[in-house]
């Protein structure tokens, strides 16, 4: 017997939009079509789309630390509301999710709170190598980020030697946030207060084209896979 059937939905099918039907067995897709069998469960989706759900890998949640802004309860829950249905939440809260007890620590905070699928990025830091070694089969971990360029929170891992360092030493995939923390800091004059039309000014194209140039040239040198930039 099948777990569920979404009936009578709308679907983009080889580019038209059909009424299909769809079953699902133990979490998974398994028939598209008219089907006409058992299931535990059935939904009728007549007039609705049917859309696959998104996955969003670049999510700040802002718990532990900024509650008052996000948490992982609410911001899942808008996920959902938005159509994604796993997200990849960033380690830059208060503290950084930078070593194994943080890391712990945020999957006791999203269990049984979190409406969506997740998974979390693991901090790095110039000196956290040891622990960035040992992630490979850590639960919940969906890599590791490294801000090379300073962001909200005190993760930031700016100098060429500590990069590669991390770029070594990292068992996960590696997301970096490539900004010019030098180019940063020299253009911070440039903002204005209240002006948020400062911000791109400030973060220009120039900040991140000249951290991706070094970057590109320190990944050829240790020949380092598995490494994306957001």
């Amino acid at each position: 017997m099948l777990d569920l059937i979404i009936k009578n939905g709308k679907c983009y099918i080889d580019k038209d939009l059909k009424d299909q039907d769809i079953a699902i067995k133990e979490g998974k897709i398994i028939e598209i079509g008219k089907i006409n069998k058992e299931a535990k469960e059935i939904l009728d989706a007549k007039d609705l789309l049917v859309l696959p759900g998104c996955m969003d890998t670049q999510t700040h949640f802002r718990e532990p630390g900024s509650t008052d802004t996000e948490d992982l309860h609410t911001g899942s829950r808008a996920a959902i509301v938005g159509g994604i249905t796993s997200v990849f939440e960033m380690p830059n809260t208060n503290p950084p999710t930078a070593n194994k007890k943080e890391f712990q620590r945020k999957l006791d905070l999203a269990k049984n709170r979190m409406y969506c699928n997740y998974g979390f990025y693991f901090g790095a830091t110039p000196d956290n190598a040891n622990e960035l070694a040992d992630l490979k089969d850590l639960e919940g971990c969906c890599g590791i980020k490294l801000f090379a360029g300073s962001s909200t929170g005190n993760l930031l891992v700016q100098h060429e030697k500590d990069i590669e360092i991390v770029f070594k030493n990292s068992s996960k995939v590696v997301a970096v946030h490539s900004e010019d923390e030098e180019i940063l800091n020299r253009n911070k004059k440039l903002i204005k207060d209240g002006d948020v039309h400062s911000h791109p000014i400030w973060r220009s194209v120039s900040v991140q084209y000249r951290q991706l140039e070094e970057l590109l040239r320190l990944l050829k040198d240790i020949k380092k896979k598995h490494i994306f930039f957001m």
